[in-house]
């Protein structure tokens, strides 16, 4: 799922990101348009579909990572105050937001997407084991929460696993939120510093105790070679700010591996940035070209490189599907990977 957190996929419109291969469903963030532009404003346009000229599904996290992001934060069991992060905020505020299971409802409903997700405590591997033993229960209450706050019928609602990289609190939470009934379910939590390893191990332990008819959603993985090993879990779904950040960045994704065509070595390269690609930029445009606009820092070439790389994420989820219903995914997975780490001995 391409990440709109403000309403928009950066540098490129949401045309672009439909031809890129269709994605089923893109992501906005519930804290960042609660406090910028505001729900009601959103609301009046008709929800978020209409004011960011989106025609496909929309799903809106909590905000409950932003939230526990923020510094001098104060939570407790009913919720979390903050100080409003704005530059510029509204007169006559005391510049201190709460934010509860309520609310967070209540703003996803004003943004009328067509996936909700609970309100959830997120901690990072600063947190001792008390911490991320509370931070649970609280999940598992402010679900329940936000369960009942939740009114449309046309907006479905996930709810969240939490507990670190803590097995037993990661068990605990899966029965507690599984018992409550959801029509998906997110392993959150995850890619907060801990390390790769510790990602794939909480994973791999995790899926496969979530609900087999439901779909799987996991936070915030978005290499590659994550998904690939995330698949194999068990999870369904996906979201990450890394192709388009890694695109504006001047960092392409090609079937041989990442490709940064900043390199010298591209400045006079005639050949497309993924041979392999059927996307616009790489049917149109070369290496050289695209080094060009990298180096006279045209915006151009933000939105070509991002257009790229959305267009190899969903052509690999198209993959990957299409090998699962083959019975050959565990093959196409190694193949991809021998050629995607060089394990071949290749180089894009």
């Amino acid at each position: 799922m391409p990440v709109g957190t403000r309403g928009a996929v950066k540098s490129v419109t949401p045309a672009q990101v439909a031809e890129a291969g269709g994605p089923a469903v893109v992501l906005a963030n519930t804290l960042h348009l609660f406090l910028q532009p505001g729900p009601e404003l959103i609301a009046k346009h008709g929800g978020l579909h209409r004011f960011m000229g989106w025609r496909h599904s929309i799903l809106t996290d909590s905000g409950g990572f932003q939230v526990f992001s923020l510094p001098g934060r104060q939570v407790s069991d009913g919720g979390v105050a903050f100080t409003d992060p704005r530059k510029e905020r509204p007169r006559g505020g005391s510049g201190r937001i709460w934010f509860d299971a309520e609310e967070s409802i209540r703003i996803q409903g004003l943004l009328g997407s067509d996936i909700a997700m609970c309100f959830d405590e997120c901690v990072g591997p600063e947190a001792t084991a008390a911490e991320a033993e509370a931070a649970v229960a609280r999940t598992s209450a402010w679900a329940d929460r936000c369960r009942h706050a939740h009114d449309r019928t046309d907006q479905l609602l996930f709810g969240i696993v939490q507990g670190f990289t803590h097995r037993h609190l990661r068990e605990r939470s899966v029965e507690e939120i599984a018992r409550l009934g959801f029509d998906g379910y997110a392993i959150g939590g995850v890619s907060v510093g801990e390390g790769t390893d510790l990602i794939r191990a909480v994973v791999d332990y995790t899926a496969p105790l979530l609900p087999r008819n439901r779909p799987r959603y996991l936070m915030g993985v978005g290499l590659p070679e994550d998904i690939l090993a995330s698949v194999a879990a068990g999870c369904d779904l996906f979201d990450c700010v890394i192709p388009a950040r890694f695109g504006r960045g001047g960092t392409l994704f090609t079937r041989t591996g990442k490709l940064r065509v900043r390199d010298k070595r591209y400045r006079r390269d005639l050949l497309a940035p993924d041979t392999g690609c059927r996307c616009y930029t790489c049917a149109t445009f070369t290496r050289a070209y695209l080094h060009h606009l990298f180096t006279i820092d045209e915006p151009l070439a933000a939105t070509l490189a991002t257009l790229h790389n959305l267009c190899f994420y969903q052509d690999l989820m198209a993959e990957i599907r299409a090998a699962i219903e083959a019975g050959d995914f565990a093959s196409f997975r190694d193949r991809f990977l021998d050629r995607y780490l060089h394990r071949t001995g290749r180089r894009p």
